[in-house]
């Protein structure tokens, strides 16, 4: 194996992207085992060998090598790094999409009366779920890029803008996500939108017809499970374990979906990261099956160990996934803006749909955000709140063992800016959480996430909490009246 023509092969791609060294490695290794150039079984050359042969430092390829194995695509043994079997290369996922009709018919464009985007109150209570630290955002830094944008803004760009957005921050955002994410996309498939709430509005109207089914997790966010009914969507709901969704062949074969929505960096709310030999199982039987796969990565990038995951829609060309993004909770949730990458089969389409339902506007915030992400401030002020995420949960979890760990065990996750946990007393955690309400709290009762009837209502008995508006010097005293208001409720 020549690896240092995967390398070359990989930097001709890359445009204008800076790769660093460690990066390009890992790109290249990763994109070599999904086309099958590098095969189910082989060896990987021993980190020192293949420094010495590309004249890289050794922790360049160490650094690629444990990406590849937090993934999936290879395993340590005494006998070396060996890849792991990739279920179905990326040419035999093109070549089963080119045969499923079901993806080039039944894309016209259904406008119907939309639901309202839902909202939630302003109030920041301690544990609300999704509320960044809005008191360690960059604002002065947000403050320049937005004066800057104001100086370049023309007097014709003033009216409604492009349906999709501005093209400096769809180019802008096309070229961070195939570096970060690894998603495959040009700028023409980026659409801008109001939000997560907005992109699932438009796919439910665009890509299905009432009562089509739509596969959701169980439990999962409600906010996805409200846009699909609000279309006339027939929900069907799919468990969830420490690997993510898990459909069983029964479920395709009986009740076979048109959407799929998954969460599957991070699934909401419990935390869990889907494997990836369900990643290409999904991916198999949506392409044989005619189905679209939602791809909602809220808060992918705020893992707290080792880089963001790669998306499902990057792992083979042409993936039948529409892939969303939002900046509320990397940025701050009153921007209000958030993004749709979708299949080049379906540009079209997603433009007419968006002229037709919405109209853009805010074309300063939308440069200055360009400016954010192309100057380097956005990875920079993201790589801080890992950082800032990561001791306000572990300051979190130390005050909840001090005040009640007789009380709830919390899930061993630790990425996003929620935890989960399990309510160990004899209690029900909505009633819990209707009390916690008139102390100035605000924790989410893990059975609302379910459907009903929960097909496991004691697993899932307990809270999901944020954390992320949490200082750590904080973090004992509100524990502390959250401990005291579930112990008043068995006594």
């Amino acid at each position: 194996m020549d690896y240092g023509l995967l390398l070359s092969k990989v930097e001709r791609t890359s445009g204008t992207r800076k790769l660093t060294q460690q990066d390009l490695l890992y790109e290249s290794l990763r994109r070599a085992i999904l086309d099958g150039d590098i095969g189910h079984g082989s060896r990987l050359l021993a980190t020192r060998a293949l420094a010495e042969q590309l004249g890289i430092a050794r922790n360049s390829v160490l650094y690629a090598y444990e990406r590849l194995t937090d993934e999936g695509f290879i395993s340590a043994s005494r006998h070396g790094s060996i890849v792991n079997r990739v279920s179905t290369s990326a040419s035999t996922i093109v070549a089963r999409r080119d045969g499923a009709q079901a993806h080039e018919t039944r894309l016209s464009l259904r406008v119907r009366n939309l639901p309202r985007e839902r909202t939630s109150p302003d109030d920041p209570t301690p544990f609300r779920p999704g509320v960044p630290a809005l008191d360690e955002f960059p604002l002065a830094q947000w403050r320049a890029s937005m004066e800057r944008a104001w100086r370049t803004v023309a007097p014709g760009e003033l009216g409604y803008g492009n349906n999709a957005g501005h093209p400096a921050l769809r180019r802008s955002i096309a070229d961070y996500m195939r570096v970060s994410r690894g998603v495959r996309c040009t700028p023409e498939q980026v659409f801008i939108t109001s939000g997560t709430q907005a992109s699932l509005d438009l796919c439910a109207c665009m890509l299905a017809d009432p009562g089509d089914s739509v596969w959701v997790e169980d439990p999962g966010y409600n906010g996805a499970k409200a846009a699909f009914q609000a279309a006339g969507l027939r929900l069907v709901p799919i468990p969830v374990d420490a690997a993510g969704m898990a459909p069983t062949q029964a479920h395709w074969d009986r009740t076979p979906p048109r959407l799929m929505y998954l969460t599957p960096s991070h699934q909401y709310p419990l935390g869990s990261v889907l494997s990836l030999e369900r990643r290409w199982s999904i991916i198999e039987n949506s392409v044989a099956r005619g189905a679209w796969i939602i791809e909602d990565d809220y808060d992918s990038e705020l893992r707290h160990s080792g880089p963001p995951l790669p998306s499902i829609q990057g792992l083979a060309p042409d993936t039948p996934v529409i892939y969303l993004g939002t900046f509320s909770k990397t940025m701050f949730p009153a921007l209000r803006m958030g993004f749709m990458i979708v299949p080049a089969s379906l540009v079209n389409e997603a433009d007419e749909a968006l002229g037709e339902i919405a109209r853009q506007g805010r074309v300063a915030e939308q440069i200055a955000l360009a400016d954010f992400i192309d100057s380097g401030r956005y990875a920079r002020h993201l790589r801080r709140m890992r950082r800032l995420y990561q001791q306000r949960r572990a300051a979190l979890v130390a005050a909840i063992e001090r005040h009640m760990g007789d009380l709830v065990t919390v899930s061993s996750d630790g990425g996003g800016m929620h935890l989960t946990m399990r309510l160990d007393a004899p209690l029900r955690d909505r009633d819990v959480s209707a009390a916690t309400r008139a102390h100035g709290l605000s924790i989410a009762a893990l059975s609302t996430f379910c459907q009903p009837p929960a097909h496991d209502a004691a697993r899932y008995n307990g809270f999901m909490l944020g954390y992320a508006s949490i200082r750590a010097e904080d973090a004992d005293a509100v524990v502390a009246r959250l401990a005291a208001v579930i112990r008043a409720q068995g006594a």
